[in-house]
């Protein structure tokens, strides 16, 4: 009985334990994601201050302030260049926050295979389990048939030792009755 018990509750444990690390999982894949999230729309914000600074940039290639609006001035050649410059520092930010979405892209790759492979080894270490319990158990029944059926024949083999011994003293008391008969007639 104690070993049902005991296998029941393992059992139990076993599934339970997959409930548990799909939590653990849930909120690391929530983690996970709201970093990814969160750096998708940073690289996204840039690339709409990158598009908002080109048409800036496109703007001020048109403009021209200097004699009559028929020429560019120096001026306007310096603000194009600084509308340049900040363009180009910001495509150096497109990249760099790029890479760190594609790094985390492919760190959540690998931890899901890692996640994957872990829940492999562990099923199978389960499947391990629940075999070596399958056997052991069908050992157990097996010592118990046995036993019960050596219970059944050294039962028998009771009865018959019972009988043998009783036939035995029937047979040396009507032995020793005859014996003394003879000695009392002598």
């Amino acid at each position: 009985m104690k070993f049902y018990t005991f296998l029941a509750s393992i059992f139990f444990f076993l599934g339970l334990l997959p409930v548990a690390m799909a939590n653990q999982d849930s909120t690391m894949h929530k983690a996970d994601s709201l970093s990814y999230e969160s750096q998708r729309q940073r690289v996204n914000k840039l690339l709409d201050d990158r598009s908002r600074r080109f048409g800036e940039y496109s703007a001020s290639l048109e403009k021209k302030t200097g004699i009559f609006g028929l020429f560019k001035t120096k001026k306007d050649m310096q603000k194009s260049i600084d509308i340049l410059r900040a363009l180009v520092l910001n495509d150096n930010n497109i990249f760099i926050e790029t890479r760190k979405l594609l790094e985390l892209k492919d760190s959540q790759s690998i931890r899901y295979q890692q996640l994957a492979s872990e829940y492999d080894s562990q099923v199978t270490a389960y499947m391990r389990t629940i075999t070596k319990l399958q056997n052991e158990n069908e050992s157990l029944r097996a010592q118990l048939n046995q036993q019960e059926d050596g219970g059944k024949s050294s039962g028998i083999m009771l009865y018959v030792a019972i009988f043998v011994i009783i036939v035995l003293l029937f047979l040396l008391l009507s032995a020793y009755k005859k014996q003394k008969g003879q000695k009392v007639t002598e």
